[in-house]
């Protein structure tokens, strides 16, 4: 069974074992260290017999003008463990991360042509914004709220 969690500074060296293609390129220590010690970053991952298989990365914030909210920065699953609802479950753990330090909406950003991403946004609850949906190929940005 895949774990899923979110990290903290303890676990840098979790990122030490990480499958292929589940990250864009290789992991940088420093960076990895920065990240982790930063507390508006955040990424919760899945974890099969000890490697890193999957992610999912946001950065919360606030505004002058908005409660808190959580941007879902990037997502991964390494393609080994596709199609297992992994991506689902990070995604699932990252929200419930972002409802715990009192993010109250949450918003990512992809392809328009990017039918896998789009997918899994919308099985992991995601509603389409049609306001900002392009059908030229621009991005598109779904939401994730407790209201949807």
């Amino acid at each position: 069974m895949v774990e899923v969690r979110v990290l903290t500074s303890r676990d840098i060296a979790l990122f030490d074992k990480v499958a292929d293609e589940v990250f864009d390129n290789p992991i940088n220590p420093e960076l990895a260290s920065a990240f982790l010690a930063d507390p508006r970053h955040h990424i919760a991952v899945g974890i099969d017999d000890g490697v890193v298989v999957g992610f999912a990365s946001g950065v919360d914030y606030i505004h002058p003008d908005k409660p808190a909210e959580l941007w879902i920065n990037e997502v991964g699953v390494a393609p080994t463990h596709h199609g297992r609802g992994i991506g689902n479950r990070i995604i699932a753990c990252l929200l419930e991360h972002g409802v715990s330090i009192g993010c109250r909406t949450a918003w990512v950003v992809t392809e328009a042509g990017n039918a896998a991403a789009r997918a899994l946004y919308v099985s992991a609850g995601g509603r389409l914004d049609v306001e900002l949906e392009d059908p030229d190929g621009q991005p598109v940005l779904y939401l994730f709220s407790e209201d949807a």
